[in-house]
């Protein structure tokens, strides 16, 4: 026999047993086409993680043969199909090639609607205003002022850089880096990242680099497991989406690398003005486009999965959908990804990073089809405290913490780190 044939045998073997228990729908358990693909990378898979993704695969690779319309697969991007963060990657090189123009006037607060008085102020006191682009390769004052508030979201005196947005919908750090992008084409930032991408990959795995008077990180690789998922879901008749809360045109150089083009691929995205980004952001839902409070975080991630594709329009992309307008599988790695990963009605893989309202839902596993794997490359280490799941796991759209409740609405109880 095979691996091919292997591979789906035991699929098929695994999804018997599995339906057995109610860990997958009854119709898994039925014998599977042959030539149905499977994961060809074994390493790195924890427990029966493949061979549950291999029985998903099985299942749905009927639907292209039946003229069912496509099941839906949706990848966060950065730790999760990548290791490290491809928008940090593009600031940095930003940074060290003179490539953030100043705002207009020099006026800050144009950057971001929740840029603090405080940071404003600060940014302004490091950086010049009379240029092109700031010199932030030299201007080392300049460029560190930029990387507090970008990667803390304080200023370099410690004070709060953005302060009044929904924690559900926005991260006013991430969204910041696409408003930076503005007076750029979008070719352009395409360029910046193609670029970013060629230097970090060539890079040895732990290298730094310098930016302003700080060592950052100064790489990245694809996870080759995810790659191999990729291409089995497309090649078993998968939708396959990459849905990102870094900048859509860096995303979308990224996932070219995974074989996900950009009609497939989406992330922050700005407003043009005469073909060049400004630093406003197009809206999801109830939020017009232009008023930048709903970006690929969260609940706003949910809206704009809906909105993209599923053609959900209005206030109603902000909700849950029925099954047939929710993604079959996903694959996240933070809590930015709880709530796309929630709808998901098949399977939820999550790579452990120890982050607390995802690794909570994960662990809790509530209706059984929760996947948890340690990070491909470099994984933690086992977090040695409980996650507190039943206090403080959850963070509420004011920034509050509170536990974190089921669909039911009990409350998740404390859980340990078993998958590291």
């Amino acid at each position: 026999m095979n691996a091919k044939l292997r591979a789906s045998a035991a699929a098929a073997a695994l999804a018997l047993a599995l339906a057995a228990t109610g860990l997958l729908p009854a119709t898994t358990a039925q014998a599977k086409p042959a030539d149905c693909p499977a994961l060809t990378i074994s390493e790195g898979w924890y427990g029966d993680n493949e061979a549950r993704i291999d029985a998903l695969i099985a299942d749905h690779c009927q639907d292209r043969r039946a003229g069912r319309k496509k099941p839906v697969a949706v990848f966060d991007w950065d730790n999760t199909v990548v290791k490290n963060d491809v928008g940090d990657a593009t600031f940095h090189w930003l940074l060290r090639n003179d490539r953030v123009r100043p705002p207009k006037h020099g006026d800050w607060s144009t950057t971001s609607r929740y840029l603090t008085p405080a940071a404003a102020a600060a940014l302004g006191e490091a950086c010049p205003t009379a240029v092109r682009a700031l010199p932030t390769a030299t201007d080392t004052r300049c460029a560190d002022e930029l990387l507090s508030v970008y990667g803390s979201g304080t200023t370099s005196g410690g004070e709060a850089a953005f302060a009044g947005y929904d924690h559900r919908r926005m991260e006013p750090q991430y969204a910041w880096l696409a408003q930076l992008l503005h007076g750029w084409t979008t070719r352009q930032v395409r360029s910046f990242a193609a670029a970013a991408r060629a230097e970090n990959l060539a890079a040895p795995q732990g290298a730094t680099q310098q930016v302003g008077s700080r060592q950052v990180t100064g790489w990245v690789r694809y996870y080759e497991q995810q790659r191999d998922l990729v291409r089995a879901l497309k090649a078993a008749g998968f939708d396959v989406w990459i849905v990102s809360a870094s900048p859509e045109p860096v995303v979308e150089v990224w996932a070219e690398g995974v074989g996900v083009d950009a009609s497939h691929t989406v992330g922050i995205r700005n407003t043009t003005d005469h073909g060049r980004l400004t630093s406003h952001l197009q809206g999801c839902g109830s939020v017009r486009d232009g008023e930048d409070a709903t970006i690929t975080y969260i609940d706003g991630k949910r809206c704009w999965i809906n909105q993209e594709i599923f053609g959900v329009r209005g206030p109603a992309a902000e909700r849950v959908q029925d099954p047939a307008r929710r993604p079959v599988f996903a694959a996240g790695d933070s809590d930015t990804d709880v709530s796309f990963l929630r709808d998901a009605t098949g399977l939820r893989l999550v790579l452990n990073r120890n982050k607390n309202e995802l690794m909570c839902r994960a662990y809790d596993d509530a209706d059984g089809r929760w996947l948890v794997n340690p990070m491909f490359i470099e994984p933690k280490k086992r977090r040695t405290s409980p996650y507190p799941c039943a206090t403080t796991g959850y963070t509420a759209a004011d920034g509050t913490p509170q536990p974190v409740r089921r669909t039911d609405g009990s409350v998740v109880p404390d859980q340990q780190d078993s998958v590291y």
